[in-house]
């Protein structure tokens, strides 16, 4: 991806011509290497500039922003006093896999305000930068002829800016390498699968054997037309297909899971569990535990009040970790039984919003217990009611109640 967009984006090209040592990194930022500089000791060192890329599908777009950011020490003039017209303030952001700023820097152009493309925005910079190292020794460059660095693209068909322009890389990159599973690719397993193929994770993989039909359109994110509906694709292959699209490692198991097929979760990092079934979900939990792993498990269910015709809807989310699992047993947190009657969170009737929210909720879990979220109450069992409008928050480590006590919502 790092030399297709280079190959296609004339600002990019013209920098690579002009003998500058540009990268594209995985944390879609353009560093430029090897920019010469005076420190406040007046020694010569080189540094790396870099910016947040703006990208419209595989070519540059104009720079969202005049700011860049600089690895180095804070550069100089040939005396040692350091380029106030630069300043911005410091910066913690990282711009590579191995590679974190140190300063951000604002010079706008005076004329329009905003640089026209990424060589306008980043030789302006080397000037200032690298002038005063120039003058004091003409043989040093930032331009050493060296060709662009192709960096593989090792999860996104096409470059993320949205984390670099926020400046949350750092953040995002805990997700790195981890491989997810999603049990169920109905309502809320779709859901999951859209916002999880928005993070980096290493691989995703889908487990389902039922096939995509007119129901499930209504219930899960994208607009299928009449004749993908027509060819009734299995689910997984349906989803895997689409958000394939964006992510290289979306892996699509046409499989049931069950005592039978279990074991084809070993391997995983974290598991979302999205299913209907209470025996399968037991396997499930049991296997996960039993392997020290972490997973949530989601539910909703949906009444009709006939007599007003309105609905009632319950979401939950059950979230399993090694710090807490006794209360999915103590308190019934996870209904393990396949009876619609014995179970609010299952019932048949299901609503894209609900799917949507229960997905949301369980995103939110899952990157919480990974640091991309701080969690201060670390809850492992939610449910949030539409009638009250109503978010409920329990279970925490080392305060399951027993199986006699009541829950805070229950009538005593």
């Amino acid at each position: 991806m790092s030399r297709k967009l280079i190959a296609r984006s004339a600002d990019l090209q013209r920098l690579v011509s002009d003998g500058y040592a540009i990268e594209i990194t995985t944390t879609s930022h353009l560093l430029v290497h090897n920019v010469p500089y005076v420190t406040a000791s007046r020694e010569i060192k080189y540094a790396t500039l870099a910016a947040a890329l703006d990208v419209a599908g595989d070519h540059t777009a104009p720079p969202g922003t005049h700011v860049a950011m600089w690895t180095g020490e804070y550069p100089c003039d040939r005396s040692g006093a350091p380029i106030e017209a630069l300043r911005n303030g410091e910066s913690q952001e990282k711009v590579g896999p191995e590679l974190q700023a140190r300063f951000s820097f604002s010079n706008k152009p005076t004329a329009t305000g905003r640089y026209a493309d990424f060589y306008e925005k980043m030789t302006s910079y080397i000037r200032v930068i690298s002038h005063p190292a120039s003058s004091r020794d003409p043989r040093v460059t930032a331009r050493p002829f060296i060709e662009a660095i192709e960096q593989e693209e090792r999860v996104f068909r096409y470059l993320d800016t949205t984390s670099s322009r926020a400046g949350i890389v750092k953040v995002t990159d805990k997700l790195r390498e981890l491989k997810i599973g999603i049990i169920g690719i109905g309502g809320t397993g779709s859901y999951v699968l859209d916002l999880v193929a928005k993070s980096p994770v290493a691989e995703i993989h889908l487990f389902d054997d039922d096939v995509f039909h007119n129901h499930n359109a209504f219930r899960a994110p994208g607009a299928p037309s009449l004749e993908e509906l027509n060819a009734a694709p299995a689910k997984v292959e349906h989803f895997a297909r689409l958000y394939s699209n964006m992510h290289q490692h979306v892996i699509p198991h046409r499989n049931r899971i069950d005592a039978n097929t279990v074991a084809m979760l070993e391997g995983l990092d974290f598991v979302f569990v999205c299913i209907d079934s209470g025996v399968a979900r037991e396997v499930i939990a049991k296997h996960l535990e039993q392997n020290g792993k972490s997973f949530v498990d989601t539910g909703l269910g949906i009444e009709l009040v006939e007599d007003i015709a309105q609905l009632i809807g319950v979401v939950r989310l059950t979230t399993s970790t090694p710090k807490l699992r006794d209360h999915v047993y103590i308190r019934d947190r996870m209904p393990f039984n396949d009876s619609p009657e014995d179970d609010v969170y299952s019932k048949n009737i299901q609503i894209a919003e609900l799917n949507s929210l229960n997905a949301v909720m369980a995103v939110l879990k899952w990157k919480k217990l990974y640091g991309v979220y701080q969690d201060l109450e670390e809850e492992h069992f939610s449910t949030y009611q539409t009638n009250t409008n109503t978010l409920a928050s329990e279970e925490r480590p080392g305060t399951t109640a027993r199986s006699d006590e009541p829950d805070e919502d229950e009538d005593v």
